[in-house]
């Protein structure tokens, strides 16, 4: 079977975190149209996997938000901008070609022909951590779901959700779906927020989520096997098995692309946040240069000037003039909106 022609693109952003999407709006804003690859499953990365319902207080003009809420606000600010978004699956390969542009290729298969790269992957790509048990890669994708992207298909289903705060959003988001659903956590204490906490507890009380108590030990498909804090066997069955153990970032593919590294951070230019490699840029988290704060608003203004580098790239003869959201009507027609 022959492979389908890469996708050309004036701009690969790869991370859909919310410095990623920022970078997204802002090349917007000149014109640019982009993809965006992320590792998850969705969009938000770190910001929603860790700090989903935790407030954050140091974004300009936003006196208090989530990192769920920043990344809600984000996707709706790129909106005008109709990226496309590839998600669960992490951009393997980097080269070079000899018109200049670079081609890209994910673990799913999928190439890319860009003009430019923008690298906003945080601390790497955030990949589900799996659980310690052996055989469990048979089941992965049929019986066991990390962090499932949609509970629909679990409707009528008898389910175990398992881990920390996303695993009672989940088992809260099952009422009403599920036949039946068991929440397997490793103490009788949990760590979620107030109100999440009271309605769990208040569906284990009215018996319409069942709480298990302990650690997985085996899994063959139908029947969970844990061993309780007292040692003592337990056989959990179900139809699926919903695991949230966490994520963990790993630089991953980034590191065999050639770019120099620092303390697996890439260093860039401070004008146009341009790496070593020509027209691959570098933003929030990932980068490194003299100074160098790992702040979101600090990525949101890299993310800025690493547009306007991108510029001389795909529009090498032309001049581009700075415009202001307020007057400029040429970006209120891109932005969709009245003037």
């Amino acid at each position: 079977m022959q492979a389908s022609a890469p996708t050309e693109c004036d701009a690969l952003v790869i991370g859909a975190g919310p410095v990623g999407l920022f970078q997204v709006f802002q090349l917007g804003l000149l014109e640019i149209s982009c993809h965006v690859v992320d590792a998850l499953p969705f969009a938000g990365g770190q910001c929603v996997q860790l700090y989903g319902d935790k407030p954050i207080y140091d974004i300009p003009g936003t006196p208090v938000t989530t990192g769920r809420g920043l990344v809600e606000s984000l996707l709706r600010q790129v909106e005008p901008f109709a990226p496309e978004f590839h998600f669960g699956q992490q951009v393997a390969t980097l080269a070079r070609q000899a018109d200049g542009r670079l081609l890209l290729g994910t673990s799913r298969g999928l190439q890319f022909l860009a003009r430019t790269v923008f690298i906003a992957a945080g601390v790497g790509a955030f990949l589900p951590k799996h659980i310690a048990v052996p055989g469990l890669e048979a089941f992965e994708g049929t019986r066991l779901f990390y962090h499932p992207e949609s509970l629909e298909r679990f409707a009528g289903q008898s389910v175990i959700v398992h881990g920390g705060d996303e695993a009672l959003d989940a088992a809260l988001a099952l009422l009403g779906k599920a036949r039946s659903i068991t929440l397997l956590h490793r103490r009788d204490a949990f760590q979620a927020e107030e109100e999440t906490q009271a309605r769990v507890r208040d569906n284990i009380a009215q018996g319409r989520i069942r709480l298990a108590i302990g650690q997985p030990q085996a899994f063959d498909g139908r029947q969970l096997t844990v061993t309780t804090p007292e040692g003592q066997p337990l056989t959990l069955e179900c139809d699926a098995w919903l695991a949230y153990p966490g994520i963990s970032p790993r630089l991953g593919p980034i590191a065999d692309w050639g770019l120099e590294l620092a303390r697996k951070q890439v260093p860039v230019d401070t004008e146009k946040y341009q790496t070593r490699e020509a027209g691959v840029f570098a933003v929030g988290d990932i980068n490194t240069y003299p100074g160098k704060k790992k702040l979101i608003v600090c990525g949101f203004h890299e993310a800025t000037l690493a547009a306007w580098g991108a510029t001389a790239v795909v529009f090498p003869d032309k001049a581009i003039p700075l415009q202001y959201t307020t007057t400029s009507t040429r970006l209120h027609e891109l932005l969709g909106v009245s003037h």
